[in-house]
């Protein structure tokens, strides 16, 4: 395909709301328009954006004539893609039923809950988005969708003789002030400082090689970074992963699937990507072999593939990106797993971390961590990590629970971010480096 072009015009209006130590230091309610326009000619893609949503034929032409200067042969076709279709994704509690007055009130009383003794700061934050996305193409697609997202984060510092310890949660989602009734944020808060000020009294984890557990939210961030990066299809094209040429070759342990879900009704939702093309379940791995990349239609092109997992924020250029991506459900209790575990570590949570998906090698940082003997907590500690090369850990899964949980947050890509869910059940790893005081 020579002569192609599409059109994403984006509306809405956004409202976020920061307190930090009681203080409102940031209340933003504002709406928001832009368009983007890409045309390929040969090879080469012309990109325009413009705040102006009307009368875009010309910016079309123009798009067409970067595309032109450009000059690039042709080296590939874009994929065939399964069109999207139109939806408008209902709320159930309509956020706008509350002032702005009433939602300072609600994120300044859920930054309160946090407020316990031992708490030295805290900051609360509260998010909302009302978008809608229309999409029209050359081939004749002409879709739209509209829905709500909101979500909270909660942060709180505990401090005692000059030492500090940090506790933090974030939920988002697709929806209105429902969401808030999965999970009670006034609850949550309080978790995060208690949680801040118990680290005040555990140990220094030591570092070192051990068996370990790794808890939902710290294997589905592992997932995320390690595996579901590795899989994006620009990334191999690239040169940049370690899953380059492994399609149908065993890379996991056989109790491990991977699934990538933007049909999931998550933070990663979506009912079509940015180039139109329809969601759906992407399965990268089953159980331990590479099945899947994540696609664009250019990758898809140069590749072979399915693409559905085009994203882009807002008016930005569309790359390859994940959406809800997650370890499948195995078979183990927890309490089987710390058995299985015997000695060894359990880690909880996530803050972060780093990853070379080209070398294959990782290191993330845990929220806290316990010490397990003959499979039972004994103490608690800080100021922990794992890392280790993502393939070997893969292998190294012995057990996967039946407990799957799935997390919320914003994946950077490409001076990009997006919303995203990762997920998974507790796993069990044979051997990884911990990283604590030597």
């Amino acid at each position: 395909m020579s002569d192609f072009h599409d059109v994403r015009i984006l509306k809405g209006n956004r409202t976020r709301i920061i307190l930090d130590n009681g203080k409102l230091e940031e209340i933003t309610q504002a709406p928001f328009q832009g368009a983007a326009i890409r045309a390929l000619v040969g090879g080469a893609w012309g990109f325009v954006t413009t705040d102006d949503i009307y009368g875009l034929d010309d910016k079309v032409e123009l798009a067409r004539r970067i595309a032109q200067k450009i000059n690039r042969p042709k080296d590939f076709d874009l994929v065939d893609a399964k069109a999207g279709h139109s939806i408008k994704i209902p709320v159930k509690k309509d956020p706008r039923s509350l002032s702005l007055e009433e939602k300072v009130k609600l994120i300044r009383e859920i930054e309160d809950a946090a407020k316990i003794r031992g708490v030295s700061s805290t900051q609360a934050i509260y998010s909302e988005i009302e978008i809608s996305i229309s999409y029209t193409s050359s081939e004749g697609l002409d879709l739209e969708s509209e829905m709500t997202r909101m979500g909270v984060v909660i942060n709180a510092v505990a401090q005692r003789n000059g030492l500090f310890q940090w506790s933090g949660e974030g939920r988002a989602g697709v929806g209105g002030l429902e969401i808030f009734d999965q999970e009670n944020p006034i609850e949550l808060a309080e978790l995060v400082g208690r949680t801040a000020v118990s680290l005040l009294d555990a140990d220094v984890a030591k570092g070192g090689s051990f068996p370990v557990v790794l808890d939902q939210e710290l294997a589905g961030v592992f997932i995320h970074e390690a595996v579901g990066h590795a899989t994006e299809a620009d990334i191999v094209l690239e040169g940049g992963s370690c899953l380059e040429g492994k399609l149908g070759n065993r890379v996991g342990s056989e109790l491990l699937t991977v699934k990538d879900s933007p049909n999931l009704m998550l933070n990663g939702y979506y009912p079509f990507d940015d180039e139109g093309s329809l969601s759906g379940e992407t399965v990268l791995l089953k159980n331990g072999v590479l099945n899947s990349y994540l696609h664009s239609r250019e990758t898809a092109g140069r590749m072979g593939g399915t693409p559905k997992n085009a994203r882009s924020e807002g008016t930005d250029r569309p790359i390859v990106r994940m959406s809800n991506t997650y370890i499948a459900n195995g078979d183990w209790k927890l309490d089987e797993i710390l058995e299985e575990l015997g000695n060894g570590i359990y880690l909880v949570g996530s803050r972060g971390g780093q990853v070379n998906t080209a070398e294959g090698v990782f290191q993330f940082n845990a929220k806290r961590g316990y010490i397990i003997e003959n499979g039972e907590k004994t103490g608690l500690v800080r100021d922990v990590s794992l890392s280790g090369s993502i393939l070997e850990i893969l292998m190294d899964i012995k057990a996967v629970g039946n407990d799957l949980k799935f997390n919320s947050g914003r994946c950077g890509k490409g001076g990009q971010l997006v919303p995203v869910s990762d997920g998974s059940p507790h796993i069990l790893i044979a051997k990884a480096m911990v990283g604590g005081a030597a």
